[in-house]
């Protein structure tokens, strides 16, 4: 055929296919692949729930081996603060990544979804659960979860379920809620896993045979609980909800309220003055900018303030040394002179004692010199009057 019959069939072959906004999914589908997506999924629960099983069940491999081993070998168990210090972090990283010049390169490392583990006991939230997802279910989507729900008979699960339901109504605790849709049987489905919650599950990557067939599950001596039947666990509602069905809404409610939830917080906090909004009625009175450089001019100034006293300090504790080792100087010298004092004194006293001594000398040797003549007159005169006594033989 000619050229321009040509044209008119393959555009009639182009416009076969889907058109205008019937074509949007298929678009969004395939920047999706190009471009790629990041979903960021936390469990939180006590030790020994089967948490990393359930993750590997999950996406159908071992995230953790000898290498990698899992968190309860890797890191110190936390409470409810560490976790909340980590989303709002994450929110911290995403919101810093906004205020740079260049925001094509934004990494959303946002938790988007929390999946809380509840301890099989069959006797209701314990005080911690409780207090842990009222705090954390303005941040994150929370979705509680039974674990190990192959412990519990049918009847025991379905106690505990409206149990923990009605402990979350009672609490005023927000978990994930499933948006509405126009489609009749979109909200039938929506409706069946709504009256399922918790969500009761069951992990293994433990391949076992029933019947002939060959599925993942648990083997007990009265039977096997399968992972992927309905009937068993709710693993397959959690898996369609997380992968197929509800990731985008999942990203879209983390967006859209928990993280400007978030950012309305911190924007407030910088932007109103002195963080008081009462006076202001809510009102943002100073820019970002203006307010950071505010901010910063006052830490200048009080960094200053404390070199400031820092050297005065510094100054007082100088001359305070300098007046100590004047003091010290003082006594050693005044050390110095009463032993000088003293020193004298005992030398006077050793010349007067050498004097004395050389006198007694000199007059001792006087002594020695006169005693022999004055023993020999003696010596005569005796012999003179012994002789006139007739004494003498």
């Amino acid at each position: 055929p000619p050229s321009g019959e040509r044209s008119v069939l393959s555009q009639q072959r182009n416009l076969e296919g889907y058109v205008g906004f019937a074509n949007l999914p298929n678009q969004v589908y395939r920047k999706s692949v190009k471009r790629g997506f990041e979903f960021t999924l936390m469990v939180v629960g006590e030790s020994g729930l089967g948490k990393s099983t359930l993750i590997n069940s999950l996406f159908l491999t071992d995230l953790y081996s000898k290498d990698y081993p899992g968190p309860s070998q890797r890191i110190k168990k936390t409470v409810w603060q560490p976790v909340i210090n980590y989303i709002d972090s994450k929110c911290e990283d995403f919101l810093n990544a906004e205020s740079r010049v260049n925001r094509r390169l934004m990494p959303d490392s946002r938790v988007h979804c929390c999946l809380y583990f509840i301890s099989p006991s069959g006797h209701g939230l314990k005080p911690l659960d409780i207090e842990f997802m009222k705090r954390l279910h303005d941040k994150v989507n929370v979705i509680p979860l039974i674990a190990k729900a192959d412990t519990l008979t049918p009847e025991e699960c379905q106690l505990f379920k409206k149990q923990i339901m009605k402990e979350i109504q009672e609490h005023s605790i927000k978990i994930y809620e499933f948006p509405d849709t126009e489609d009749d049987e979109d909200n039938k489905l929506i409706r069946k896993v709504k009256e399922r919650m918790p969500l009761a599950v069951v992990g293994s990557n433990i391949i076992v045979e029933v019947n002939g067939r060959k599925v993942r599950g648990r083997q007990y001596p009265w039977g096997v609980a399968e992972v992927e039947n309905g009937e068993h666990c709710d693993f397959t509602v959690l898996r369609n909800m997380l992968i197929r069905t509800h990731m985008q809404d999942l990203k879209d409610v983390t967006n859209n309220v928990h993280y400007e939830n978030y950012r309305s917080r911190k924007l407030a906090a910088v932007t109103c003055n002195g963080g008081d909004t009462s006076k202001t009625k809510g009102q943002l009175t100073k820019s970002p900018l203006a307010q950071m450089e505010e901010e910063r001019r006052e830490h200048v100034m009080k960094m200053k303030k404390m070199e400031a006293e820092m050297e005065q300090v510094f100054e007082m504790k100088v001359k305070e040394k300098k007046q100590k080792l004047k003091d010290s100087e003082a006594e050693l010298e005044r050390r110095h002179e009463q032993m000088k004092k003293n020193l004298d004194a005992q030398y006077r006293e050793l010349e007067e004692k050498r004097r004395q001594f050389d006198e007694e000398k000199s007059n001792c040797h006087a002594m020695c010199d006169i005693a022999p003549h004055t023993f020999v007159c003696l010596f005569y005169r005796t012999m003179e009057k012994n002789k006139k006594k007739g004494k003498i033989f």
